[in-house]
């Protein structure tokens, strides 16, 4: 069976590119993190010291019984101020740090955020929701930790290197026999990392498999209840539960064996092998107590930085693999389409033109076949056809939601990529068969929290497509609450507070995607002379399920197979007695 791509190790050389590339999003906060890490220095220093103030005491004073009460009082003070002047360190290092660590944070999950903004819809149709949630949250937050391994491997290599000094200071042979042990944990940290990545990558891929569960089972969860699926939908979740358990026994149990163990073993062997060699030294002269302490406590400040550093490593090999996903989001190609570099024309007239356009969501499989077709301003175009015929494709493609595969798309005579993308969206309107609804209240949902907006814009906007009728009705009025997907409204409502919401930005091209296929013939009814209001001195493109709904239209075209197959007014293609007769007779029978 082929390996999955997460369930591979990170090589050595793909680790340093993720650290390389994650490093400028703490660009912004360096004088931050030079800072703690000159801190950090400073506490080396202070380390380094300490052991040498009790080491003359004791070979001085204690040894030679010549410490008076002053002495002692003396030493003691000068012990504490070190000791304090460390814990201000320290304080000031740990604050410092976890500052810009927190900063690079948030900056990282921002820009991951604005990235997803700007992929193109093809990559949210290939892509499980739960998975980029997972990615944003989870993801992110894992580095939070991970900046910290970068200063407890700075912390660390400072004090290995100061204690080594000290070390052969004291005595060089036998601080240079400490280096024995610095093959062994070197060729311990490179088995872990490469073992390690491996399952931190699997178990990160089992929670994203978990996120996404979790998420579709919520929002369908009036499906689920509907058809009785809880227990096949728990089964499911057990399992995948149950995979995302297995990867953090294995996590577990490598950290169990790997980690600290084998530091605190070596650190066992090591200070047993110095205490050796100073006995053989003092069968030969006479060796100082006071040596013998400072030297088996900067053994202590040998390994215990490397304790740290090897505890942090599974920190480490977690960020990594969480950096790894966030690069994979950022290197994402599948950009939404493009306008021009020289972009700036706007939208005067409305005129819409299809010529010769291909497009597919998947390469080789086309769902719209040289389509052609022209849309004058002011006029209404619609769209019929069996579900698959392309309808909502060519709204997609009009939108430039995914860019097309060959032809051309014009808007007033010129191509539609000499307008940029905050012109389409201003001046192409778009209501969707599903209305969405964002929490808040009716006023944030018709103006999208543009400030522009003003609230006489708003209720203009709302009395035109006599949405006002039900909202002012509504305890708070144009305040009232909206919980998530306005599931407190009934789908009719729902779809006036979209059309509200196309409206109030006052669009030269209105879309309606099946607009009114969700709501009853009663209040599809009601809403009609909104309906026509929004489609007044507009053009206007409808895809229709109602047939009747488009009698009007200046023209119908009729797709089958991403082809079309009839184009004419309602009656003329009546006369035809074709697909479009057929399937009006087939409504008008189930009325």
């Amino acid at each position: 069976m082929q390996k999955s791509e997460w369930s591979k190790e990170l090589t050595l050389k793909e680790q340093v590119t993720i650290i390389r590339r994650m490093l400028p999003y703490a660009k912004p906060y360096r004088r931050s993190f030079f800072v703690a890490i000159g801190l950090a220095l400073g506490v080396s220093i202070v380390n380094i010291l300490l052991p040498k103030v009790l080491q003359y005491l004791i070979d001085n004073y204690l040894t030679s019984f010549s410490a008076t009460g002053q002495v002692i009082f003396g030493f003691g003070l000068l012990y504490l101020f070190g000791t304090i002047v460390k814990a201000c360190m320290l304080f000031f290092q740990s604050y410092m740090y976890a500052n810009a660590s927190t900063r690079t944070l948030n900056h990282i999950r921002i820009e991951l955020f604005k990235k997803i903004h700007t992929l193109g819809m093809r990559y949210f149709d290939q892509t499980p929701a739960g998975s980029i949630v997972s990615r944003v949250s989870n993801d992110t937050e894992t580095l939070n930790e991970f900046w910290y391994v970068f200063m407890t491997v700075i912390t660390g290599i400072f004090a290995v290197v100061s204690s080594f000094i000290a070390m052969i200071q004291i005595n060089i042979k036998i601080g240079l026999a400490m280096l024995v042990f610095l093959p062994i944990l070197l060729f311990i940290i490179g088995y872990y990392q490469k073992y390690s990545s491996r399952i931190y990558r699997q178990m990160r891929e089992r929670l994203s498999d978990l996120n996404t569960k979790l998420n579709e089972s919520i929002s369908g969860m009036a499906i689920i209840q509907q058809f009785h699926q809880e227990a096949r939908l728990n089964q499911e979740f057990d399992e995948t539960n149950n995979e995302y358990l297995a990867s953090r026994y294995a996590m577990i149990r490598t950290n169990s064996l790997l980690l600290a163990p084998i530091i605190n073993l070596l650190y066992a062997l090591a200070v047993a092998a110095s205490l050796s060699l100073f006995g053989i030294n003092a069968t030969h002269r006479l060796v100082e107590v006071g040596l013998i302490y400072a030297f088996v406590t900067y053994v202590s400040s040998f390994f215990n930085p490397m304790t740290q550093m090897m505890d942090s490593l599974s920190v480490f090999t977690d960020g990594i693999v969480a950096s790894s996903r966030i690069l994979k989001i950022m290197d994402h190609q599948e950009l939404a389409p493009a306008a021009f570099e020289d972009a700036t024309d706007s939208i005067v007239n409305g005129k819409v033109e299809f010529r010769d356009v291909t497009f597919a969501y998947n390469p080789g499989q086309p769902v719209l076949k040289n389509i052609s077709f022209v849309v004058n301003p002011g006029e209404t175009m619609a769209f019929v056809g069996h579900t698959g015929s392309g309808k909502s494709s060519i709204i997609n493609s009009l939108m430039r939601f995914y860019e097309i595969e060959s032809g051309q798309i014009l808007l007033d005579d010129k191509d539609i990529r000499c307008y940029p993308i905050e012109e389409l969206r201003k001046k192409i309107g778009l209501v969707l068969q599903d209305a969405f609804l964002f929490y808040g209240d009716i006023t944030d949902n018709i103006r999208l929290r543009d400030s522009s907006i003003t609230q006489e814009q708003v209720q203009e906007a709302a009395r035109f497509v006599q949405a006002d009728q039900f909202i002012e009705k509504l305890p708070g009025s144009y305040q009232a609450k909206v919980i998530e997907r306005g599931a407190s409204y009934s789908s009719g409502q729902r779809q006036i507070l979209s059309f509200a919401r196309t409206i109030v930005t006052n669009p030269k091209i209105l879309i309606l995607d099946e607009a009114t296929a969700n709501i009853d013939t009663e209040t599809e009814s009601a809403i009609q002379e909104g309906l026509e209001n929004m489609r007044k001195n507009r053009t206007t493109i409808a895809i229709a399920h109602r047939l009747s709904t488009i009698k009007d239209a200046n023209m119908i075209l009729v797709l089958d197979k991403g082809i079309i197959v009839e184009q004419g007014t309602h009656e003329t293609l009546l006369a035809q007695d074709g697909l479009y007769a057929d399937m009006y007779r087939l409504q008008s029978e189930e009325i």
